[in-house]
C-alpha cells in the first residue's frame, strides 16, 4: 500500500487491526442504511462518482446497515428520508459506528468503499440526493 494514498493517511480513526467504536459527529458523521437500499444507494454512488465514492462500512449481521461517512456536523443539515438514519453529534445523546481495520479478521464490518486522498469523505449533497431517490 502507498503510504501517499493510504486511508490511514487520511484519518488516523481507522484501526490497525479488527474494528473499534468511534464517535458520530467527532471524527464523522454517518447515515445508517439498511440491506437493499443501502446497496441500491452504494451501487448509484459508484457509478456517480466513477468509483470515487469515499468511505462507507457495511455491518454483516441483522439488517447489513451501510454506513456512509461524511464529513463531522454535516449529516444534520439535510432532512433524510425514512429508512436513511443521520448518526452525528447531538443533544438527544451520542453515536457510535464500528470501524474496520483495512485488511485482517474484521467481522462483521467491511470496507465497501475505502477513503482516499481524492474522497475523504462522501459530499453531503449527492448522499442526501441519492438517498432521496433510492427511498422513494
Amino acid at each position: 500500500m502507498n503510504w501517499e494514498t493510504s486511508p490511514l493517511r487520511v484519518h488516523d480513526w481507522i484501526p490497525a487491526s479488527g474494528h473499534a467504536l468511534r464517535h458520530a459527529g467527532i471524527h464523522f458523521d454517518a447515515v445508517r442504511v439498511d440491506g437493499p437500499p443501502g446497496e441500491r444507494i452504494m451501487y448509484d454512488l459508484t457509478q456517480l462518482t466513477e468509483f470515487h465514492v469515499g468511505p462507507v462500512i457495511r455491518e454483516a449481521t441483522g439488517a447489513r446497515y451501510f454506513y456512509f461517512l461524511l464529513p463531522p456536523g454535516t449529516a444534520k443539515s439535510y432532512g433524510w428520508p425514512a429508512g436513511a438514519r443521520p448518526l452525528g453529534r447531538s443533544s438527544a445523546g451520542f453515536a457510535y459506528v464500528g470501524v474496520p481495520a483495512l485488511d485482517g479478521w474484521t467481522w462483521p464490518l467491511d470496507w465497501r468503499s475505502l477513503p482516499t486522498a481524492e474522497a475523504p469523505f462522501i459530499e453531503g449533497q449527492l448522499l442526501h440526493d441519492v438517498t432521496r431517490r433510492v427511498a422513494r
